[in-house]
């Protein structure tokens, strides 16, 4: 099976380098995608010092649509979401993430932080399906209605089609890893407006259906 890495990031200049490096390097990955959402820094621009297709944005999609414009850029069999401002993240997470599905025991993994930060395993172990990090058979993706206008809620977007049309969904755990906070992004304020935004999306989606 064809696997293609999507990266979906929004001013990740800080991190970005790191987690290419790591999915460049992994034999089971067979492309990688950046989408550039609508970024004002360098990470379009340190993404294209890596073996992989960039696609810039001029505006801000939200994190559905661009997985969506990095989805319909490939034939790939199996796609892998992966967050740009991931800490941590080494070339066994992605085979964690990646087994179920290309031994067809699951059509999609969510990868759940474990003995990485507080903060971040707390968040994980109270709504671990709202998980980034996730693999999942393009053919499913693409029946998954009005991604693109999901934003912030593209995973429960995910989660919830997967269950109301009975599909085997394996919970993965990946120890040692975490992301940046928005707060240590963006300073405190921008970055708990950011977040008060980002669930906004996050509630808004959970009550379309």
């Amino acid at each position: 099976m064809k696997v293609t890495a999507i990266v979906p990031a929004y001013n990740e200049e800080a991190t970005i380098g790191t987690v290419l490096r790591v999915l460049t390097d992994c034999p089971n990955v067979d492309e990688v995608i950046v989408v550039s959402d609508g970024s004002t820094d360098n990470t379009a621009a340190i993404s294209r010092n890596y073996a992989v297709n960039v696609i810039e944005l001029n505006e801000n999609v939200g994190k559905g649509g661009a997985l969506k414009i990095g989805a319909e850029r490939t034939d790939a069999d199996v796609l892998l979401f992966i967050d740009a401002d991931l800490v941590g993240l080494n070339p066994g997470h992605i085979e964690k993430l990646l087994a179920p599905v290309l031994e067809e025991e699951a059509d999609m993994t969510v990868g759940i932080f474990e003995d990485g930060r507080f903060a971040t395993d707390l968040a994980q172990k109270i709504a671990p399906f709202l998980s980034g990090q996730r693999a999942i058979k393009r053919e499913l993706f693409m029946q998954v209605p009005e991604v693109e206008h999901s934003r912030y809620g593209i995973e429960v977007a995910l989660s919830r089609y997967a269950d109301s049309n009975h599909k085997v969904v394996t919970m993965v755990h990946l120890s040692d890893l975490s992301q940046v906070m928005k707060e240590e992004k963006q300073g405190f304020v921008k970055g708990f407006c950011a977040r008060m935004k980002m669930y906004w999306e996050i509630i808004r989606e959970m009550h379309v259906r």
